[in-house]
């Protein structure tokens, strides 16, 4: 997501912000984009694997905010940012291509 204010004609780094936590996109944080410029960062990407990987995603009413997608599977919703929810099938994709990056070494645990 874009900080409120933000130029959408000059996106500066510091204008992109993780749709589940509203961390500031660095140098050093993964992040993966969805549809319409939704954004995952990695720690928010973990949790939401962790939760998978433990069984304990929630049922979802909403639209999965990466993929825009309704889906009746379980779902992680961000616990920071109300209405952010991730579904079980944007987790494993992200979670691969975080996993490929050889930039950051990224792991799901």
């Amino acid at each position: 997501m874009l900080r409120p204010g933000a130029d959408p004609q000059n996106v500066q780094q510091s204008d992109v912000l993780c749709n589940f936590c509203e961390r500031v996109w660095t140098d050093d944080l993964p992040l993966i984009e969805g549809h319409q410029g939704s954004i995952i960062c990695g720690h928010c990407l973990r949790a939401a694997c962790a939760n998978l990987e433990k069984g304990v995603l929630a049922p979802s009413h909403s639209s999965c905010t990466m993929c825009l997608e309704h889906r009746d599977d379980p779902a992680w919703e961000s616990p920071a940012v109300k209405a952010s929810v991730i579904c079980a099938r944007c987790i494993n994709l992200g979670a691969r291509s975080l996993e490929r990056d050889k930039d950051f070494n990224w792991k799901r645990a």
